[in-house]
């Protein structure tokens, strides 16, 4: 059994990747589109748009939006999602580390899970599924 279940997560595993790939990028490009265009609940749920230009939100939002759909994709996946988990590093302890210490406690968590999620798409490629492998064939 255990034999069996190793290798199916080996086969599955690039699989596996390229889904958590997609989500992490979808969910995160819809945070940028909320606050850009005011839909799904508008900028922090409020049903409004950031300002145009404002720092950090505007600048914020359009990384979420274009780094969460390049992400999804599989365009620029290393360097997009180190940019992405960056600018969500940067939100942690800007915005939310001076209210409290853990993320619990200051509205954080969603800043620290993409923050980390990221930084691991970084550092395991985008995975079975991407465009860029179909775009620019596939390399190691």
């Amino acid at each position: 059994m255990s034999a069996l279940l190793n290798t199916f997560t080996q086969r599955a595993t690039p699989h596996a990747l390229a889904l958590f790939r997609i989500v992490i990028g979808l969910l995160f490009a819809c945070h940028g589109a909320s606050s850009l265009f005011g839909v799904l609940g508008g900028a922090m749920g409020q049903g409004d748009t950031v300002p145009i230009g404002s720092w950090p939100h505007w600048y914020a939002a359009m990384i979420q939006l274009f780094g969460g759909t390049l992400v999804m994709l599989g365009l620029g996946t290393r360097a997009t999602a180190l940019v992405s988990s960056g600018s969500m590093a940067y939100a942690y302890f800007s915005v939310h580390q001076g209210v409290a210490l853990w993320p619990i406690q200051n509205g954080g968590e969603a800043s620290v899970m993409f923050c980390w999620a990221f930084l691991l798409i970084f550092f395991i490629g985008p995975g079975a599924w991407a465009l860029s492998r179909a775009l620019f064939g596939k390399r190691r």
